[in-house]
């Protein structure tokens, strides 16, 4: 494996370094609960603004708005504009 760089003289690199955060997500139909992924050292608040259309949410658990569990799995993505808020959690809680 060689080593890249960029025009600017910065070594590149395909991949790309996130952070995991533990969120929960409302939208006007459901709850969600799960793990989310930041690019390092970035604001939730960026990510949503310039992220893509839909947001990847891993081991999600999925909440009516009565707070019955409506289903779980191992991955889904959600589009960004129906997100009501978002709250970051220092752990995961049901």
């Amino acid at each position: 494996m060689s080593t890249e760089y960029d025009p600017k003289g910065k070594v590149f690199t395909h991949v790309v370094h996130k952070d995991v955060v533990h969120a929960r997500i409302q939208t006007i139909t459901h709850q969600i609960v799960g793990e989310i992924y930041l690019t390092h050292e970035k604001r939730i608040k960026d990510e949503l603004e310039f992220a893509e259309k839909f947001i990847a949410i891993t081991a999600p658990k999925v909440f009516n708005l009565d707070g019955t569990l409506a289903y779980e799995a191992v991955f889904i993505t959600i589009n960004r504009d129906h997100i009501v808020w978002l709250a970051l959690e220092d752990e995961p809680r049901s």
